[in-house]
């Protein structure tokens, strides 16, 4: 019988189990080493700080900030939102249809199972194929006032700061690049371009801006890219692995927590006045604000075709209560040097002093039903010309409409015999504006009477506008008897006598006239015209 000494065979295997602890030692060393640097991030560069976007102010002066190169995140640095559902939702149904939004909302769900890029390109592909390359505008007529809105009042400021920027998207260039340059005021913006056939996207992107080759950062940087003036700007939880970054000896990075906290950016500090845009769609089309928009919808367009049958069938001292018992709502105000209340201008409504003339109001253009409701707040019925009017809303329409030629004669000839047959409501913008401006007035009304009676409005909705440049226009009035609540504000304000008007040009009355709506409705006056919103919106001069 032989006695075997295990003493070496022990040490063996303590020192593997030593080795073995140091090597799953280092290993957690190295793992919680990575996970100290913002996810998806490598430390490809040792010299790379990443910071808090608050301290930047503190870093930086304001003189070395103009001299510094921003890239920052369009979605993670400076939107608030998360979700890019709601633009490709807009773009969907803004430029595809009903169809195309309906197909977008019921594959959410299944995007939301895969990950972030295949989603992405899943809402890409729905929303652009088979869409025309030339007549897509929507990025620059509807998504920049929902990115304004969207915008963060803290991360606006971070990128206002630096003198040139850089913008980084994930999302095709033709839904942030309008938005990005125009408002703010980006030199250039890197996201991923569209794949066209025939003129038409096919819904695939091409190559992602993180695998294009070096000459781009030649190109955007020039002989700055190792300047010690470049800094980054994104967010904690989106990737910051773009090789544009590797440049950046500083990134001020903000967390999803900080985000919600933001506040949104005043319209008052808005880089670039937001006064035109285009689309149906009033409201965040979030998913569940597009559930609640299909749900409303059969529902909403039965009661707009209640609402029309009563505001045609019946006289106004039955329809007006009716209609705001539908949500139809309207407000009077008088304004003026006539000392009377609402009830007693339905008794006795304003007429002129002439005998043979009849009233001329002159109102700012809101929607098409702008004439209905001066007519309701009169409590008589009126006349109105117009440029441009579909024979279905003429034919709803309870009052007499009548359409200018464009031709000063011979317009200046229908309006006096109009005016010598009823009261008459005139628009000089000669076109609807949304946002709290007032367009530039044609003088022409200013040369059919001397007493005028200025009438400021306002509209109200909450979930469809009422007016397009683009879209079908003779549908304009339905999409505003669809909203649920529908609120119009009409003031009567003081009435232009001759003594006013005396040794005055037309162009003058005009523009005192706009000035005195634009005061009593809080908006702001512009010289932009019709012209102009159709050539911005609809790439045309309005001519329909």
């Amino acid at each position: 019988m032989y006695y075997v000494n295990d003493t070496s065979t022990n040490n063996n295997h303590l020192m593997m189990d030593r080795k073995m602890s140091h090597h799953l030692l280092f290993l957690f060393k190295f793992l919680l080493k990575s996970l100290s640097y913002p996810q998806g991030q490598q430390r490809k560069n040792k010299c790379q700080k990443y910071l808090k976007y608050e301290t930047m102010a503190e870093k930086h002066t304001s003189e070395e900030l103009l001299n510094t190169t921003l890239v920052f995140e369009a979605e993670g640095g400076v939107l608030r939102s998360t979700s890019l559902f709601p633009y490709f939702m807009l773009v969907a149904f803004e430029g595809g249809g009903v169809l195309r939004g309906l197909v977008l909302f019921l594959f959410y769900p299944l995007v939301c199972l895969f990950s972030t890029d295949m989603g992405l390109k899943i809402m890409v592909f729905i929303c652009f194929c088979g869409i025309k390359k030339e007549k897509f505008s929507i990025g620059r007529t509807v998504l920049p006032k929902f990115f304004m809105e969207d915008l963060g009042f803290e991360g606006f400021q971070v990128v206002m700061r630096c003198g040139r920027k850089v913008g980084l998207s994930e999302l095709p260039i033709v839904m942030v690049e309008g938005f990005l340059m125009d408002y703010l005021g980006v030199d250039r913006v890197l996201g991923r371009d569209l794949k066209v056939v025939c003129g038409y996207f096919v819904g695939l992107m091409e190559e992602g801006p993180s695998t294009r080759s070096s000459f781009l950062i030649n190109d955007v940087f020039g002989d700055r890219k190792s300047d010690s003036n470049l800094i980054g700007f994104g967010c904690f939880n989106k990737t910051l692995d773009h090789h544009i970054f590797s440049h950046c000896k500083e990134i001020y990075i903000v967390s999803e927590a900080e985000k919600r906290r933001w506040r949104a950016l005043p319209r008052d500090n808005y880089p670039k006045p937001l006064i035109f845009h285009d689309g149906r769609i009033a409201l965040m089309p979030t998913y569940l604000i597009t559930l609640a928009i299909i749900m409303w919808v059969p529902f909403g367009f039965l009661l707009t075709i209640l609402r029309i049958i009563i505001a045609i069938s019946f006289p106004y001292t039955m329809s007006i209560p009716i209609l705001s018992y539908t949500g139809m709502r309207g407000r009077t105000y008088i304004c003026s040097n006539y000392t009377i209340n609402v009830d007693k201008i339905r008794e006795y409504p304003i007429k002129s002093e002439g005998k043979k003339k009849g009233t001329l109001y002159v109102c700012n253009h809101r929607t098409l039903l702008d004439p209905i409701y001066i007519s309701m707040a009169i409590m008589k019925p009126v006349t109105t010309v117009t440029y441009s009017l579909s024979r279905l809303s003429e034919l709803l329409a309870p009052l007499k409409t009548s359409h200018l030629s464009r031709n000063k004669e011979k317009d200046s000839k229908m309006m006096e015999m109009l005016l010598n047959q009823s009261d008459l409501v005139v628009c000089p913008e000669g076109t609807t504006c949304r946002e709290p401006y007032v367009l530039r007035f044609s003088p022409l009304f200013a040369e059919m009477s001397n007493e005028i009676i200025p009438v400021a409005l306002d509209a109200k909705v909450d979930m469809f506008y009422g007016t397009t440049a683009s879209g079908f226009k003779f549908l304009d009035p339905l999409f505003f008897l669809l909203n649920p609540i529908g609120i119009y504000h009409v003031m009567i304000l003081e009435k232009w006598t001759s003594a006013n008007t005396c040794g005055k040009s037309s162009i003058e009355i005009a523009n005192q006239v706009q000035r005195q709506i634009a005061d009593a409705l809080g908006f702001q006056c512009t010289n932009l015209t019709r012209r102009d919103k159709y050539m911005i919106l609809a790439g045309n001069e309005g001519v329909i």
